[in-house]
């Protein structure tokens, strides 16, 4: 492909705090460095359609504190299709773009991955998810927000719960990995933590309910969205069928947890990744997604990233054993 002179971006799947804070970086850096930026809007779908930009400095400004992107997002099914793939890639060559950074997902990171390997392009990807389930960094663009999030509505909750003496299932995202609803957990002290990768989790929830302690006492369970014993309504309903004078709400927080300004370190973190990626393009690096490991960068192969799975810590998991 030659120098990388032009790059393109995009940030592709649900949308995550964070984001734009990294599409303001990877712009200002390439920039600064000599290099002309492309917005792609709507991910993998406005590369399709040509929906490309050019992005200058001023174009990034006072985006830092939204949430959301302002490059917009969207899922493409077509994207997975060799046609479309094709068309995309002649819209990349029409504005000259030789270089891509896919913010996003494992989705994103599946097509990044066969979209380099057909056309030959540079793509670095950048993590953006509020799950933290990427494989191959400590963090993702908006998990921290997203954690601050659910505590803050934890706490609130609490007050209802406690006014009561009712027992709250609070679900929160994490359709497969529970590292929204372990740490949120922990950080906002609630009563039982459920999540997909720990087995056995109603009975001993059903016997912490069972102490006498626990008699006529508030609680709050957490529950991830994805537990493998049905959708949190079910496990409610299979715990107030076990005691059934206990008074039980559920409450879904939904996407107001992908929503939001982004915290300082989530502000922070995208930043660093975002001129960590322009400057692995300039150094000839590709088909690496930016990862955050131990506080530093890492560049991480993307066929890894899409191909093995991130386990949740055990020293997370003892922690929680020892104060939920």
């Amino acid at each position: 492909m030659g120098k990388v002179s032009k790059i393109g971006i995009l940030t592709s799947g649900g949308d995550s705090p964070g984001m734009n804070a990294a599409i303001r970086a990877v712009t200002r850096a390439g920039i600064n460095n000599g290099l002309e930026v492309f917005g792609i809007m709507r991910g993998y779908e406005g590369m399709i359609d040509g929906e490309i930009k050019q992005l200058m400095k001023r174009d990034v400004s006072g985006i830092l504190q939204k949430g959301g992107t302002v490059l917009k997002t969207a899922r493409s099914k077509r994207f997975f299709e060799p046609a479309f793939r094709r068309q995309a890639h002649e819209n990349l060559i029409k504005n000259g773009i030789n270089a891509l950074v896919v913010i996003g997902g494992d989705g994103s990171f599946k097509g990044a991955t066969i979209f380099s390997q057909e056309f030959d392009i540079p793509v670095v990807g950048i993590p953006g998810t509020i799950d933290n389930d990427m494989y191959g960094t400590n963090y993702t663009i908006g998990f921290d927000t997203c954690l601050n999030t659910v505590m803050e509505a934890v706490d609130k909750i609490r007050d209802t719960a406690s006014s009561h003496d009712r027992i709250f299932f609070v679900e929160v995202m994490g359709r497969e990995a529970g590292f929204v609803a372990l740490q949120s957990g922990i950080a906002g002290g609630v009563e039982a933590i459920l999540i997909p990768e720990v087995k056995g989790q109603i009975d001993s929830l059903v016997n912490l309910l069972a102490k006498p302690e626990r008699q006529n006492k508030s609680s709050i369970i957490l529950v991830a969205e994805g537990h493998t014993e049905g959708s949190t309504f079910e496990i409610a309903e299979k715990v107030r069928q076990t005691f059934p004078n206990l008074d039980i709400r559920v409450t879904i927080l939904g996407h107001i947890q992908r929503g939001g300004s982004p915290t300082a370190y989530d502000r922070i973190s995208a930043s660093r990744m975002g001129v960590a990626a322009v400057e692995a393009l300039i150094d000839d690096q590709k088909s690496i997604m930016i990862g955050l490991v131990n506080g530093a960068m890492a560049h991480v192969p993307l066929s890894k990233t899409v191909k093995l799975h991130k386990e949740v810590p055990q020293s997370l998991l003892d922690v929680a054993k020892i104060l939920v």
